[in-house]
């Protein structure tokens, strides 16, 4: 481990050496680990040290999966080098590793050939505009295709439109298959995929992960253990990787495809289908069904039949062109997930199934839907994951009022009462085990940072309870009484876009320094001004309470406008909490409360990014002192000092500025 932490340019930290010590036993005895190590921890080098021994040792394949792209890049692009340098030596080889995304990343060559039918988007059609920017992206990757060497969308700077790619990649489901394939042999994803599996560690995502469990067809190497970083997102990706939708649009392009391969009259039954069910969607009011509606019901089972009759009458797959094979097996792909999310609808309000929650959303820039998701994944986690393979989950942020208890029941895991602390961790105790099935263990090896000294939490007691109505004055007075006295510095998360805006625009009435509102440009270039210019602040919403990783006097301050509770109509927090609360349990404590206390805990994870971070987190709910819930959710952040007096804290913040 030395070598490891010296050749990155680190040095020594308890925490991260009781970590590597946790995962080389758990790696040993395939009993499952859950770590919560804090910021500044090193956790990446105590999991991939162990990882990089087992698997040169034993000639295996260990997967790393991650809830973000930069934390794959830090990965592949630093961590995993500097390692493979440093303990080439020791291990008598140098380590190989690998990254892995989703066919759907890469590049199709087959059809950058033209071995495809183009598939414009249905509103281009009708505007020349529109037609033409989707032209000249196609373009621009066509042109890209020549230069790549992998193919990987996230390579291609500056990227295009999800419809641009759309037109040059495929998903599993479409692809032809490496031997019917007339490029198979150059293809992006194969290459990616031969790779990953000469590799010793793959480094991949958590949708990649939950594919390839839901999947009897596996889209991994085989591997014997799995080191889940940013554990505390896995239900959440998994969820959305289990989620099913229909929309009137792509029951459209279904049939539109499938008119290329099959007679005319069938396909123009599955797209008057797709006009039948716009129609009931748009007459359709957002929210969870706790029943099927006859109109909505009898659409999707007019879907369901019409996209059987499509697959029925393109048939089993034959020796044919290869633009017609390459038509024919996109027509299959996608009618056939018609089809199947329309049976899984339907299913879903029989009394002996019960298993999934039904929804019609209708989000901005996205067609109007009918959605179909799991309330619950553990099932799948327990028997797909944990199941067949030794795991180590990770995170910052995995105890919740001061259990692994919370998550665990979410991952399908047994409770197990007790988080093991950093300094009594004996990582030979027998761990509590569900029948003799499932054994895990739950350690927090606690953060190089100290809390107590470096942060405050100050709690708006005085302050009147959020409402409907926006942000009261007191607490727009209060926000810009506290990032005066900050000097800027300030990042502001709010639970809404609404309020994120309205703070923006009043503060930039009231306050000298400069105020970045989410939305006034990329995510990305904002963070980087708000970095540059200590006197910057900015506000945003959820991407920012997880997303903002800025050491040093550019933050100093962390304001949270209302504990962060999912939205009370949310169709799946509202159909778990009343699944909990029938069976007896607190279903708004274990679904909202537990929402609420993960962000908490991630917008708090902002403040102190190395050792000689300091500053204030500000929560501008009274709540957090006063219901009954508040205990829970403040044992869920860092052991910061606390206060209520605001005095106390602008003078903090003030000496902080000066110093």
């Amino acid at each position: 481990m030395e070598v490891a932490v010296e050749a990155v340019g680190g040095v020594p930290r308890e925490g991260q050496a009781q970590m590597a010590e946790a995962v080389e036993h758990t790696i040993t005895t395939g009993e499952h680990l859950a770590v919560q190590a804090g910021t500044g921890t090193g956790k990446s080098l105590a999991y991939l040290v162990p990882a990089i021994r087992h698997a040169v040792a034993d000639g295996t394949t260990v997967v790393v999966s991650t809830a973000t792209i930069a934390l794959q890049r830090q990965l592949v692009d630093r961590d995993l080098p500097r390692l493979s340098e440093a303990l080439a030596e020791t291990l008598g080889r140098k380590p190989t590793f690998a990254i892995l995304k989703g066919r759907r990343n890469y590049l199709c060559l087959n059809r950058v050939h033209g071995n495809a039918p183009s598939e414009p988007d249905e509103d281009a059609l009708f505007d020349a505009f529109a037609a033409s920017a989707l032209e000249r992206q196609v373009q621009r990757v066509q042109e890209w295709s020549t230069e790549t060497e992998t193919g990987d969308r996230d390579e291609l700077v500056p990227g295009v439109t999800d419809q641009a790619w759309r037109q040059l990649s495929v998903t599993a489901k479409e692809c032809l298959g490496v031997h019917r394939c007339p490029v198979g042999t150059d293809c992006f994803a194969e290459r990616a995929r031969a790779t990953a599996g000469r590799a010793d560690i793959v480094v991949t995502n958590h949708a990649l992960l939950a594919i390839d469990a839901l999947d009897d067809r596996p889209v991994l190497p085989e591997h014997d253990v799995v080191l889940v970083d940013e554990a505390h997102d896995l239900v959440d990706r998994v969820t959305s990787a289990a989620t099913g939708e229909l929309t009137a649009k792509a029951v459209k392009l279904a049939a539109r495809r499938c008119g290329r391969a099959i007679d005319e009259e069938t396909a123009d039954r599955l797209d008057e289908a797709a006009e039948g069910l716009g129609l009931v969607l748009e007459d359709s009011a957002p929210g969870r069904l706790e029943e099927l509606p006859e109109a909505l019901g009898g659409a999707v089972t007019v879907v369901r039949d019409s996209a059987w009759a499509c697959i029925s009458a393109l048939g089993p797959e034959r020796k044919e062109d290869v633009e017609g094979s390459t038509a024919r097996k996109l027509a299959h792909a996608l009618t056939e997930d018609v089809h199947d999310t329309a049976v899984r609808l339907l299913e879903a309000f029989d009394e002996a199934q019960q298993h999934d929650v039904v929804w019609v959303s209708n989000e901005p820039n996205r067609p109007k839907a009918v959605r179909v998701a799991p309330i619950g994944v553990g099932g799948l986690l327990r028997d797909r994951l944990f199941g067949q393979r030794t795991t180590v989950l990770t995170s910052a942020t995995l105890s919740l009022g001061g259990s692994f208890d919370t998550l665990a029941r979410q991952w399908g895991l047994p409770p197990q009462q007790q988080v093991e602390s950093a300094a009594g961790m004996a990582t030979a105790k027998e761990a509590p085990s569900d029948g003799g099935t499932l054994k895990w263990t739950g350690m927090d090896v606690g953060s190089p940072f100290e809390h107590e000294r470096s942060g405050i939490l100050y709690i708006g007691r005085h302050l009147p309870p959020p409402g409907r109505d926006g942000l009261p004055p007191q607490v727009l007075d209060e926000i810009t009484e506290l990032v005066q006295a900050a000097g800027g510095r300030t990042l502001g998360l709010f639970s809404s876009r609404r309020a994120a805006e309205q703070a923006g625009e009043e503060l930039r009435k009231r306050l000298s320094t400069p105020v970045l509102c989410q939305g006034d440009d990329t995510t990305a270039l904002l963070i980087k001004r708000f970095a540059e210019d200590p006197e910057t602040s900015l506000f945003g919403t959820l991407s920012l309470w997880q997303g903002v990783d800025v050491p040093g006097d550019s933050l100093q301050l962390v304001i949270m406008d209302r504990i962060p509770f999912p939205r009370p109509d949310d169709p799946l927090a509202s159909a778990r909490q009343q699944r909990i609360s029938e069976h007896g349990g607190n279903g708004f404590l274990t679904v909202a409360g537990t929402h609420a206390a993960l962000l908490l805990a991630q917008g708090a994870g902002r403040l102190l990014r190395s050792p000689n971070d300091r500053g204030v987190i500000a929560v501008l709910d009274p709540r957090l002192a006063t219901a009954r819930y508040g205990g829970f959710l403040r044992a869920s952040l860092p052991p910061f000092w606390t206060t209520h007096d605001p005095d106390v804290v602008r003078g903090a913040l003030k000496r902080l500025t000066s110093g």
